[in-house]
C-alpha cells in the first residue's frame, strides 16, 4: 500500500500541477493581458489619432491640388516638382539651414558655459538659473516685441545707444544680411532657459568620488572638464543637440513678427513659407508637400548627429 502511494506521487510530480492550477495561470495572464491593454490603449488611440493619421493624411494630401474650400485633385509628384523648381522655397530651406547653424551651436555652447558656471548651490547661483530660465516661459509675441523694441532703427535701445556716440543706427530688421542674425539672437536669448537646465541635471550626476579622485591626482581645471566632466555628459549633449535641431527647424513666429520673412525673403523659414502657401494662397496640397520635405529635413538632421555621435562613442 505504501508503494503505491509512493508511486501516485511520482507520477503526479511527473505529470505537474493540476489542471486547475494551469488554468488559474492562464486567467491570471489574460487578466494582466487585459491590464496592460487598458493603460495602454488610451495613449495608442491619442497616437494614432493625433500622431500616425495626420502623418499619412499630408503624405496623401501633398499627392493632391487642393485647397481649402475641398476641391481635390490626385496629381502625384507634381507638387514635388514644383518645389523643386520653386526659387523662394529653395531660399526658405537656405535660410531655415543657416539659422539652425546660428542657433544649435550657440545654444549647446552657452548652455553648457551656464551650467558649470552655476553648478554650485549659492544663493546667487540659484537666482541667476531663474532668472536665465525666465525667458523660456515667455511667448513668443513678447520676446518678439522686446527684440523688435531693442532693434528697430528709430528709437530703438540699440540706436539711441549708436546715436549717443555719434554713430548712425543698424537696420537690423531691414537689412538682408542682418535680419536672420538678428532673428537668431533673439531666439537664443528665448531658448537658452532649457539647455541650461538640462545640462545642470547632468552635472549633477556625474559622481563626486570622480573629481575627488583627479583633485588628488593634482588635475587642473581644463584637464577635469575636458577628461570627467565633458564625457560624463555627453549624452545630455546629444540630447540637447537633437531637441534643439528639431525646435530651430520649425521657426515661424520670430519671423513673423519681426520681419514678416523680409527683406526680399532674407528671413523666410519653411514653415511660413508652408503657412503663407496654405492660408494665404489657399494651395493646401503644394503647403502640405512641403511640409513633407520639412519632416523629412528635420529627420535626416537629427539621425545624422545621432549617429554621428554613436560612432564617435563606439
Amino acid at each position: 500500500m505504501g508503494l503505491l502511494c509512493t508511486s501516485s506521487i511520482r507520477e503526479a510530480a511527473i505529470c505537474g500541477p493540476p489542471a486547475e492550477m494551469s488554468a488559474a495561470g492562464t486567467s491570471r495572464d489574460r487578466s494582466e493581458a487585459a491590464s496592460g491593454i487598458a493603460f495602454v490603449g488610451p495613449y495608442l488611440v491619442v497616437f494614432l489619432v493625433l500622431l500616425v493619421y495626420p502623418l499619412f493624411s499630408g503624405v496623401w494630401l501633398s499627392l493632391h491640388k487642393a485647397d481649402l474650400f475641398g476641391g481635390s485633385e490626385y496629381i502625384g509628384g507634381e507638387n514635388y516638382t514644383r518645389l523643386l523648381r520653386d526659387e523662394v522655397f529653395r531660399q526658405a530651406v537656405w535660410n531655415t539651414v543657416y539659422f539652425v547653424l546660428l542657433t544649435v551651436p550657440a545654444l549647446t555652447v552657452i548652455g553648457l558655459a551656464l551650467a558649470l558656471a552655476l553648478n554650485n548651490a549659492s544663493r546667487w547661483s540659484t537666482l541667476l538659473r531663474g532668472l536665465f530660465f525666465s525667458s523660456s516661459v515667455l511667448s513668443v509675441t513678447i520676446v518678439t516685441l522686446i527684440w523688435r523694441m531693442v532693434l528697430v532703427p528709430d528709437g530703438g535701445l540699440i540706436s539711441n545707444a549708436l546715436g549717443a556716440l555719434g554713430l548712425s543706427p543698424v537696420p537690423f530688421l531691414s537689412d538682408a544680411k542682418l535680419a536672420m542674425p538678428a532673428v537668431a539672437i533673439t531666439t537664443i536669448w528665448w531658448c537658452i532657459g532649457l539647455p541650461m537646465m538640462l545640462f545642470l541635471a547632468a552635472l549633477q550626476q556625474v559622481p563626486r568620488e570622480l573629481y575627488e579622485a583627479a583633485a588628488l591626482d593634482n588635475a587642473g581645471r581644463w584637464r577635469t572638464l575636458f577628461h570627467i566632466t565633458l564625457p560624463s555628459i555627453r549624452r545630455t549633449a546629444l540630447v540637447v543637440v537633437v531637441i534643439e535641431i528639431i525646435l530651430q527647424f520649425q521657426l515661424f513666429g520670430q519671423a513673423q513678427i519681426m520681419t514678416l520673412g523680409g527683406p526680399n525673403n532674407a528671413s523666410l523659414p519653411i514653415v511660413l513659407f508652408i503657412y503663407q502657401i496654405g492660408f494665404q494662397r489657399w494651395d493646401i496640397g503644394y503647403a502640405a508637400a512641403a511640409s513633407e520635405i520639412l519632416f523629412a529635413i528635420i529627420l535626416v538632421a537629427a539621425m545624422t548627429q545621432f549617429l554621428a555621435s554613436r560612432e564617435r562613442r563606439t
